[in-house]
């Protein structure tokens, strides 16, 4: 899945987004707006982790979406 398929379908996606990543809240995923370099730097926010990091956990989540 690309960033714009991300972008497009991301009311559906935020649940999934939510169970992959509990740390994230209803407004942080608003925000996002599916945007992914938004995502990658809540992930990177809210876990405590460097860039490289979250950047592998989110190709990855858009890998099984």
């Amino acid at each position: 899945m690309n960033s714009d398929t991300i972008a497009g379908n991301w009311k559906q996606l935020m649940g999934k987004a939510k169970e992959q990543w509990g740390k994230l809240t209803d407004d942080d995923l608003t925000v996002i707006e599916g945007k992914r370099d938004q995502l990658v730097g809540r992930v990177q926010e809210r876990y405590g982790i460097a860039k490289d990091k979250a950047e592998a956990e989110v190709a990855a989540w858009e890998r099984r979406m």
